[in-house]
């Protein structure tokens, strides 16, 4: 069952259509419409398609970031599990 939802980016309006939930997609375009009028802001830039490929730069540095720190912390949690195991052995090992 397909959603359709309009929604308003950067001044143009568009009917998106998909499985997700109309409140999540607004969401997801005001997210949108924020960093394209933040980049437009920044460099002074008129042109949308420009403003919309350094918008999805941006958001693309944002979770590309947001990949590593998640991947640092799992391997965090992966070594301390590691050494909780080691202590856990060398315990079990000492009472039998």
């Amino acid at each position: 069952m397909q959603n359709r939802v309009k929604v308003e980016i950067y001044g143009q309006s568009y009917t998106l259509g998909g499985d997700l939930d109309d409140t999540y997609v607004q969401k997801l375009a005001r997210y949108v419409d924020e960093k394209m009028s933040a980049v437009a802001a920044a460099t002074h830039t008129v042109d949308s398609v420009r403003v919309a490929v350094l918008a999805a730069m941006a958001i693309a540095d944002e979770l590309h970031t947001l990949q590593q720190e998640k991947g640092q912390r799992n391997e965090t949690l992966r070594e301390r599990a590691e050494q909780c195991l080691t202590v856990l052995e060398h315990a079990l090992k000492q009472t039998a």
